[in-house]
Formats: structure tokens, sequence, C-alpha cells
């Protein structure tokens, strides 16, 4: 009996490592900066199984519980590591060949998910069926991610496409390429996470063939569900905000709701209940097990064949999982699933296994089934809530509360423990947490659970629900909004290190957990790391240039030891989607910047189309432009005009405005003639951030400025035929310039005749393209770190 228990203990012991070393295995590989040979993830599986096998066969041998526990942790870390080796290069088999990029390929294919429609046109995912160029039959990648925008000079708009239509096409594609820049949104590793391995557009030009319509296939039925319910739902609700939330709590489309929504749920803290997230899941579930439970007993022959809980378990796990693929299939719902899933296989089977098992189990079952999910900022959240509520006991025992007060105060003690344990990590991935989340959540979770989330999916039934699902919504949005308006509704940090949110997710769990307040105490000193982070900044007399990847167009960020200056603020994407948005306050919040100056060098949007979103975030911020008087940034915050002469210390650093001169806003001339020139240096390096200039105002500044040289130049219009003129190149000498451009951009940026007058100097050219965010420091004046280059994994793009 003894070595029975022994041997069961080891088992239990073992099953808990081996779960656990899965999950390290397939985290230690998305570490891999480039893939191996197949042989190397091949020799690691059969190993693993080879391991495997001797652990099987050694299991009655009485072996101790730590080598037990040991050797399942390996053999299963290897089994990951091996297998995700193994399944990443056989999807990189299939990427883009790099000499289809940028030539006319004819497609044919099906509409793969519902289209994303905006104020440009249309983005929808093609399953490839077959392509050729120039007649030829070649190979693409089998789903492409395409924009369909329209020629209004052909009178083409684009057309109305439905998930599971077959259309013939003319394309351009191009590898996914996004921006890579410090605490950014990796777009490169969404894409690859979703299957999609090119990127381009329709053409639909006068000269192109129009793209035709060939028919409506069966294939993806769940999508085509999908896009009828959301496009109903925007015909029979009249406001626009609540049709994109009820359409994001019934299809899973995020897209659909607005971004200035997007920005409030986030100040409140409630952003988790505007998807498809484990709370929606489980509910479902709940109601889901309960029908079937009751229709169940209504059959005396049902009962018979199959007890009534264990068929009402079942009915709710199967149609939860409709639900959840309907939903987009998103990790909080997967991981819910597999949750259910695994407590009614347990239940079913008459077993209980302890939490951290069933925690791990599912965890291990999401990372299996998607390897790159363990990457993704919601799958953390979705799991460590879950194992915080786990191990202070919150909601997890059979011994809940009955009474309706008790309830309550069950879930508010459950949303105090969350907030409290989530609060490190959150800063760790955002740079901000609500104040507020926790009073917010108090009334949104059981409104929108209970109230909202009911009416909208009973809506797909009977449409005329919406009507009232619209109004709970437009009436919590009241409720939000004022929230959202508190003075300290959001607190904004920069990011931690990773060890100091570690220790403060351990400081969040002691002080929620039963313990005597002595022992919860410690929990103290360990959130204070993460509260008081501060990023490291340049020494007094030292500046640091941060070229942030936005595409095409110019941001850079200028620190010194005491204050931050921002030069020009990126293009603008879309109605949605800026550079301000997507990457300059994401970085200046991780970074904890408070900006002093913002320099708009001219009024282009590729300069000034992320400018409303830092000023909104950056009240404080002075504006410095060549914008005119009616420019509409200039009721957001009154300008002061850059001029020649112009010149400040900060910090032991001098900055300077070498162009343009005052005159030059009298005559009529281009913006890019109106480019304000910055120069900064502490007198042993400098940096000259040149805008749009052209040669015309280059000879000026060569016949003018006093001085030029500079370490570090900002190449003058991305590095257009019309700028760098040899003349200036030799006045001002740098050692590195930086070309900031988007990937196969239009315009040609930089130009080859341009890079040539720079080689021909033994300029150092550095374009963010091949390099990322770019971070050049004054003390360092030769070296230059590459984002793209420190943060590679195998699957960002290697551009030829």
């Amino acid at each position: 009996m003894q070595n029975t228990g022994h041997q069961e203990g080891a088992a239990c012991g073992g099953l808990e490592a081996a779960l656990a070393g899965f999950v390290a295995g397939t985290a230690l590989q998305l570490q891999q900066p480039a893939l191996w040979p197949w042989p190397v993830y091949a020799a690691l599986v059969l190993a693993a199984l080879a391991l495997g096998a001797w652990l099987v066969m050694r299991a009655g041998a009485g072996r101790g519980r730590r080598r037990w526990a040991w050797t399942a942790l390996v053999a299963f870390a290897a089994l990951a590591f091996g297998g995700c080796g193994l399944r990443a290069l056989v999807f990189t088999a299939g990427a883009l060949p790099p000499a289809l990029e940028g030539r006319d390929l004819a497609v044919t294919g099906v509409v793969a998910a519902m289209p994303q429609r905006n104020e440009s046109g249309l983005r929808f995912r093609l399953a490839v069926e077959s392509a050729r160029l120039d007649g030829v039959p070649i190979r693409l990648p089998p789903l492409l991610e395409l924009g369909w925008y329209g020629d209004e000079r052909a009178q083409r708009q684009p057309g109305d496409l439905k998930a599971g239509e077959r259309w013939q096409m003319t394309v351009r594609l191009k590898a996914p390429h996004g921006g890579s820049n410090p605490h950014g949104f990796d777009y490169e590793l969404w894409l690859w996470e979703q299957g999609v391995q090119a990127t381009g557009y329709v053409r639909s030009g006068a000269k192109d063939p129009p793209p035709r319509r060939l028919g409506q296939t069966w294939r993806h039925p769940v999508e085509r569900a999908r896009q009828a319910v959301r496009d109903e739902v925007f015909e029979r609700v009249d406001d626009r905000k609540s049709a994109g939330v009820l359409a994001a709590l019934i299809t899973g489309d995020q897209n659909a709701i607005d971004r200035a929504d997007w920005d409030v749920f986030r100040a409140t803290g409630v952003a988790h209940l505007m998807s498809i997230s484990g709370l929606h899941v489980t509910m479902f579930a709940w109601v889901a097990a309960g029908l079937v439970g009751w229709l169940w007993r209504r059959s005396a022959r049902l009962c018979l064949l199959f007890p009534a809980p264990g068929a009402a378990w079942i009915g709710g796990v199967l149609l939860a999982g409709a639900y959840a693929v309907f939903s987009g299939w998103g990790v909080p719902a997967q991981r819910t699933l597999w949750m259910l899933a695994t407590a009614a296989l347990l239940r079913l089977s008459g077993r209980r296994w302890p939490w951290p098992q069933q925690w791990l189990l599912v965890m291990a079952v999401v990372v299996a089934v998607d390897p790159w999910a363990l990457l993704q900022a919601g799958f953390w959240l979705s799991f460590v809530a879950v194992g915080v509520l786990f191990a202070t006991d919150s909601g997890a025992g059979n011994d809940r509360p009955t009474r309706t007060s008790g309830r309550f105060l069950s879930f508010f003690r459950e949303q105090w423990v969350i907030t409290l344990a989530l609060t490190p990590l959150t800063l760790l991935l955002f740079s901000q947490v609500s104040l507020v989340g926790l009073l917010a959540n108090a009334l949104a979770i059981p409104w929108v659970t209970l109230v909202v989330t009911p009416l909208a999916l009973l809506g797909v039934l009977w449409a005329p629900l919406w009507g009232p699902a619209a109004w709970a919504l437009q009436a919590l949005a009241v409720f939000l909004q004022w929230l959202a308006g508190w003075p300290w509704a959001t607190l904004s940090t920069a990011t931690p290190a990773l060890w100091a949110s570690a220790a403060g997710v351990l400081g969040g769990l002691l002080l929620a957990m039963r313990l005597p307040w002595s022992l919860r105490a410690l929990g103290l000193p360990l959130l204070l790391p993460v509260l008081l982070w501060q990023a490291p900044r340049p020494a007094p007399g030292q500046f640091e240039l941060l070229a942030a990847d936005i595409g095409q167009g110019n941001a850079v960020i200028v620190r010194t030891a005491g204050h931050t200056l921002v030069f020009d603020a990126g293009p603008r994407f879309s109605r949605e989607s800026d550079a301000g948005h997507r990457v300059l306050v994401p970085l200046l919040r991780a970074l904890g910047e408070r900006v002093d100056t913002l320099v708009l060098s001219h009024r282009d949007s590729d300069h000034t189309g992320g400018a409303a979103a830092v000023l909104a975030m950056q009240p404080q911020a002075a504006l410095l432009s060549s914008i005119e008087a009616g420019h509409e940034l200039q009721a957001l915050r009154p300008a002061t005009r850059c001029v020649a002469g112009q010149s400040w210390d900060w910090d032991g650093v001098a900055f300077e405005v070498l162009h343009p001169q005052a005159g030059d806003y009298e005559a009529p001339a281009k913006p890019n003639a109106l480019s304000c020139v910055l120069r900064l240096s502490n007198g042993a390096a400098t940096a000259l951030l040149a805008g749009d200039i052209e040669a015309p105002q280059e000879a000026r500044l060569v016949q003018d400025a006093a001085a030029l040289e500079a370490d570090v130049l900002l190449v003058p219009h991305h590095g257009s035929r019309t700028s760098s003129s040899a003349a200036f190149l030799d006045a001002v000498q740098p050692q590195i310039a930086l070309v900031q451009a988007g990937y196969r951009n239009r315009f040609g940026h930089p130009a080859p005749a341009v890079l040539e007058r720079y080689a021909q100097r033994d300029v150092r050219v550095v374009d963010s393209v091949h390099c990322g965010a770019a971070t050049w420091n004054s003390d360092q004046p030769q070296r230059l770190r590459c984002q793209r280059e420190a943060g590679r994994r195998y699957w960002h793009h290697l551009v030829p």
C-alpha cells in the first residue's frame, strides 16, 4: 500500500512537471532569433519520445518523486521545443518568394473571413486557390491579407465582398512587415499567428482588369454567418457606437468598436467586457447547461440512457464551444472552454484534481493548439487571473455563498483580488492601469453579463431585442464617460523590468491571500519596484535620439537628463489609426516621458498625422511648427512659429532652429520648403534633424549656417532624390544617416542616387526598414542600437 501511494504521488508530481515542462519548452523555442535545421528539432522530438517511453517503463520501479518529476519536465520540454520548431519550419516553407513582391499577380481565391470596411476601402483575407504571373502558374502563400481601396479616376470602388465568395483579381503583394519599436505591438507575430504570410492590395486602376466575382462556395460557413449577423446589427441599430459594441459581443469583431470608445473602456478597466472574454463564455455555458438539463429531464427515456446532470455539462460545454468558434476563437475564449471541458470531464469521471493540475493542463492545451499565444498579453492576463483566484481560494471552492449579499461580497472580493494581483502585470504589458476599474467593473460586469450580452445574443433570434441592448449600452456609456473624466482615472508608469513585475505580482498575491496580516504585509515592499520604476535617462550634458519605426514619415524622440522633445509625429494611416495612437503614445508611456515640446517640421500628413494623439496625451507640451494659422492642430494647441535663430538649453544640451527664415513665411512656398530644421549639440556630439527640406533649402543652409557638422543626420525628405545634395553632405559630414521610410513605399525612398552619394562619403546609412527603431546616444556617437536586430525572432521579416 505504501509503495502504491508512493507511485501515485510520483505520478501526480510527474504530471505537473510534464505540463509545466511543455509550456516552458514552448516558451523557450519562441525566443529563438532564427530557426534551426529540421533534423535538430526532429532529434529533440525523438529523444523526448524515447525518454517518455523509458519513464513509462520505469513507472513501477518505485523511483523517487523528484527524479520522476525532473525526467518528465525535461522530456516534455524537449517535445514542445522540437514540435514547435517543426511547425514553424513547415509554416515558413510557404512564405512569399521575394521575387514576387511588387509584381502584378492574377489570383483566384475565396474570401476567408468577413471583410473589414473603413473610409478608405476594404480589408479582407483571401484563401488562394490559384495564381499566375504573366500567364505562368506560380505558388503563393495559402492566405493573403489584402486591401481594396478603389480608384476614383477609374470610377472603381471596392466590391461588396462576402465570406465564402470566390473572386478573381489582380494583386500586388509583399512579405508581412510591421514596425519594430521598444515595447511596441508585434504586427508580424500577429499575422504569423493568424496564418497570413503575405499582405498587399487589389489593383483597381483604369489599366487593370476589374476584379470578378466567380460565385458563392460552401467554404467558411461560420464566417458567412458572422458577417451576416454583424451587417444586420449595423442595419438595425441606428447608433453607430452601440452597434459596434453589440457586433463585438456577438461576433467577436473588435474592429467594429470606435477607437474613442476603446480609449474609454481601457481608461475604466472594462475593455475585457467589450470583446468575447472568458466571462461571456462561462455565462453562455451556464445558461446552455441549464437549458439542456431542463430539456433532458423532460424525457424519462433520455434520463435512463444518461443522467441529466452529465448531459447538462456536456451540452453546456459543446454549446459554449460553438459560441467561442462563432465569436472568433480568441485566447480568452479558448482558455475558458478548455477549463470548462476539463471540469466537465473530471465531474463525469468522478475525480477531483488539485487546481494547479487543472490550471497547467488547460494552459498546456492552449499552448499545444497555438504555441504563439504565449506571447499575447491576453494569455497572461487570463491565466494569471484564474491562477490568482484559485490560489487565493476566491470562487474556487464548492462552498459558495447562497444569499444575495454573500454573492455580492464574494463577487466584489474576486474583483478586488484580480485588480490587486494584475496591476503589476498590466503595467508591464501596457504601462497603464485603471484606478477606477474596480468601481467601473462593479457595475459593468453584471450589467454587461446579465443584461447587454443576453439581449445581444437573443437578438440573433429576434432582432428587435438589439434596440434594448443598445439602450442599455448607452446608459452604461454615460457612467463610463463620467468615470473616465476623473483626474486620476488612470495610472501611467514607465514599463518596469520583468523582475520588478514578477515581484509585484507576487506582492499582490500575498496581499490578496487568506493569510495573517503579518504575512500579507510582506507584499507591500514587493509592489514598490513596479510603482516607483523610472526608465534610465541620459546623464546631464548628454542626449539621446530614438527614431521610431512608423513607416513612411518622421518621428524622433529626443531625451536629455530632464527634458523630452518629439520631432514630428509620423503619418496618419486611416480615420481610426495613426502613428500617434499606434506607436508614439504607447512608446512615450512605456518610457515614462513627459514631453516638453512637440516640433512639427511642416504640415505634410506623414509628419503631423499622429500629432493630435500626442498632444492629447501630453497636455503640457508646447507646439513649435511651421503649420499655417488655419491648420486644424492650431485649435488643439496654438503653435509657435519655428524661425531660424531660436535657441534654448536643456540640461547642458543646446537646441537651435536653423530654418526657415522669418521672411520665408511671407512668400508662397511648398510645405517642404518651410520645414523646421533643428540642430542639437552638447559640444562633443551633434545631431541635425532636417525635416523635408530639398536642395534649394540645403544650399541656403550651407551658405548661411555658421556650422552644419553633425555626427548623426536625419536624412532630408526620407532620402528623396530632390534632397541630400553633394554640397549639403560635404558641409554636414555625418557619420550616421537615419532614413525613416516605409517598406516598399510608393515613392521609392531612399533613392538609389541618394544612397550612392552617402556611400561615396563613407556615411553609414541606417533605414527603419532594416533597423526598426534606431537609438543613438551622444556619449557613444559611433554606436547605434537597432530594435529589429536586438529583438529579432524567427517570424520577423528578413529584408533583402
